[in-house]
């Protein structure tokens, strides 16, 4: 069945000119959503901690931040775009109690929903709005006159009111320009979590960096390999990313073609899909998130661990000396 895709002409920005929306959190989504909100014309409040990077780039930005606590209670939306692992405690202490009924409650990733963690008192309705993309880009297409495609789906029990308002919302960010796309939290969550694990990072990611140790343990150099096997990466996904599979084979030499009909399978086989399978029945059924919630309740030592091991994987250690070779590339360091 064909997505339900809304745009433009399907949303009605003056449903929210009389409302107030309160953007709790000031990071990656909320500085690109309230700046995009704001220039719509739209009043927007800014819930952020005080003493923080974020409470100042949102003053910076011409917003006054103050509570979240009092964001919510002075609000008619009010958007969570804080990070997954403290949204939990931080609703219980400081927004729950702060909402009314007929508010609606926002999210751009419906994992605390979904799983539990965020439960909206009685008369407050559940409502995502999640552009396809980073804050950045939500931003940076909304200034050249473009946007971000987005989803967008209720809680259970919400009414077409909640949704109508929305669509609103996200014309205010700039996501009914480039299209709207009708789902649920769950689906949402799910195949969220499940791309970024399987694909996007974790699928990649290890792909990378075991591709890179084959050749260094061959006897090749750390440098040949780098580039082979992450530098030139970004060559084929832009190619993805302007026309799909075809283009980029297309795009390569035959000989590549050929390699990639022949070899790949041989990479990502059958058991690999199985494996998919097994890693998206745990998120279905709520174990990764139970996982990741005890994870943070303990400290994330695990995580911790994780993050400070793969900083020093060798792919990184080249990789950081070549790039600041290549004037041309922004170079990132964490």
């Amino acid at each position: 069945m064909a997505a339900t895709i809304y745009y433009d002409n399907d949303a009605d920005l003056s449903l929210l000119k009389d409302k107030t929306i309160a953007i709790l959190g000031y990071g990656s989504q909320g500085h690109a959503q309230a700046q995009n909100l704001k220039d719509s014309g739209l009043n927007v409040i800014i819930g952020q901690r005080k003493g923080s990077a974020n409470y100042d780039l949102a003053v910076d930005h011409g917003f006054q931040p103050m509570s979240l606590a009092d964001a919510t209670a002075a609000a008619d939306l009010v958007n969570i775009l804080l990070p997954d692992e403290v949204q939990g405690d931080i609703f219980k202490s400081e927004i729950r109690d702060n909402l009314s009924p007929g508010n609606v409650l926002m999210c751009s990733h419906g994992f605390n929903i979904h799983f539990g963690q965020v439960e909206s008192p009685q008369g407050v309705d559940d409502l995502l709005v999640a552009p396809k993309g980073p804050g950045h880009l939500v931003r940076s297409e909304y200034v050249g006159g473009g946007g971000v495609p987005c989803l967008i789906a209720l809680g259970e029990g919400a009414n077409e009111t909640s949704k109508q308002l929305g669509l609103a919302y996200a014309k205010g960010i700039g996501g009914t320009r480039g299209g709207v796309i009708q789902t649920t939290i769950a689906e949402e969550t799910e195949t969220d979590l499940f791309g970024e694990q399987v694909v996007l990072c974790g699928g990649v990611s290890q792909l990378v960096k075991s591709a890179f140790e084959v050749l260094i343990e061959a006897g090749y150099q750390p440098e040949m390999a780098f580039f082979e096997c992450m530098h030139e990466l970004k060559l084929i996904v832009d190619l993805f990313y302007q026309g799909g599979l075809n283009y980029m084979r297309y795009s390569v030499s035959n000989t590549a073609e050929y390699g990639d009909y022949t070899r790949g399978p041989r990479i990502i086989t059958d058991d690999t899909k199985k494996e998919m399978k097994k890693i998206l029945s745990e998120i279905q059924s709520g174990e990764f998130a139970r996982n990741w919630i005890l994870e943070n309740k303990a400290g994330a030592p695990g995580f911790k661990a994780m993050r400070r091991r793969d900083r020093e994987h060798p792919v990184e250690q080249v990789g950081r000396q070549l790039r600041s070779l290549m004037s041309w590339i922004d170079s990132k360091e964490v």
